[in-house]
């Protein structure tokens, strides 16, 4: 990502306490036996984010703003896994302050993360409506923390089975869509919609939000 281009983002990846508590909050959930939550998923949400807004031709500024949210969002499960978008909100408001952040910029960052988490989270902004997308589209083998293929869980399953993963925004047909490429052996599409519903219509919702059309796509079958 440009640097000179996002530099509000860019403080806040090269910042040592952040990169500390994103390591930090990943060993908690590596603990509870969750997904991968590090830097890897904090890449591919940064790089989601950026594609979604590039897409829709947001302005470098919000677009500033959006990364540094997905560059954040998920420090709060240092904390606990349980309401972790709140904390995380609070966490990244004094970490911003600290770095010298202005309050017109702090505000819309702490929003949008708090608001990413499905079970309390509403697509209330441009950037709150990028971060879910791209945030709740990162499953791939590759977040499965866990090497004992007899001790996965469900979503050890669900994630371990998807052998690619596809973000794309077509605003010639006002369209997002999802193309997941599922291994049956590993995971069963059912098991997908299972644990991840409520994930795909939240993504649904911050779709509308920036006035486009949310499809899943799953195998070559369109499922939503």
């Amino acid at each position: 990502m440009d640097e000179k281009r996002f530099p509000l983002y860019a403080a806040v990846r090269n910042d040592h306490a952040v990169n500390v508590y994103i390591q930090e909050q990943n060993e908690s959930m590596k603990a509870l036996e969750y997904t991968e939550h590090s830097f890897a998923h904090v890449g591919v949400v940064t790089r989601r984010t950026f594609d979604i807004l590039e897409n829709l031709g947001a302005d470098d500024h919000t677009t500033d703003l959006a990364l540094t949210a997905a560059c954040l969002h998920d420090i709060g499960n240092i904390v606990n896994r349980v309401d972790h978008s709140q904390s995380g909100a609070m966490m990244a408001f004094q970490i911003l302050n600290r770095l010298g952040f202005c309050p017109e910029d702090i505000a819309p960052v702490i929003c949008a993360i708090g608001n990413h988490d499905e079970g309390t989270g509403v697509p209330v902004s441009t950037i709150s409506a990028a971060l879910i997308l791209a945030d709740k589209s990162d499953v791939r083998r590759s977040r499965v923390q866990e090497r004992d293929p007899q001790k996965f869980d469900i979503h050890d399953r669900v994630n371990y089975s998807v052998t690619k993963s596809e973000l794309r925004v077509n605003r010639e047909k006002d369209g997002i869509t999802l193309k997941l490429t599922v291994d049956p052996q590993y995971g069963e599409i059912g098991e997908y919609f299972e644990i991840f519903m409520s994930r795909m219509l939240m993504c649904r919702k911050a779709a509308e939000f920036l006035g486009l059309h949310f499809h899943l796509v799953i195998n070559d079958q369109k499922m939503m």
